[in-house]
């Protein structure tokens, strides 16, 4: 009888180690997921700071194109500035949102 029982016990803790292995396998995979899109994003944020560099020490009435598809196309230099800066901004929200994810994600496996 208690063999019984103890092997229904072994039976119950092998089940939830593979449910724990399998949420840990899934955590990794979404931790290196989250991963990539932060590198992606923080790559796209140096670059497009740099770009609002550049624009800075350009003179008001400077020529600035912008690729669009194959071709270059003239743009205000105010709009450059106003265009990049929204996207730096939209980039800066994005790493915020994949940060929390990040450290919820760490705050759940521990």
């Amino acid at each position: 009888m208690a063999s019984s029982s103890s092997s229904a016990a072994m039976r119950e803790l092998q089940r939830e180690l593979e449910t724990k292995a399998n949420d840990l396998s899934k955590l990794q995979k979404d931790i290196s997921k989250n991963h990539q899109v932060r590198k992606k994003y923080t790559i796209q944020l140096g670059e497009n700071e740099l770009v609002l560099k550049e624009l800075d020490l350009l003179k008001e009435d400077a020529n600035v194109f912008k690729l669009i598809g194959p071709v270059l196309v003239k743009q205000d230099l105010a709009e450059a500035n106003a265009n990049v800066r929204k996207r730096i901004d939209y980039i800066s929200a994005e790493l915020y949102v994949y940060n929390t994810l990040l450290d919820n994600y760490c705050f759940h496996f521990i």
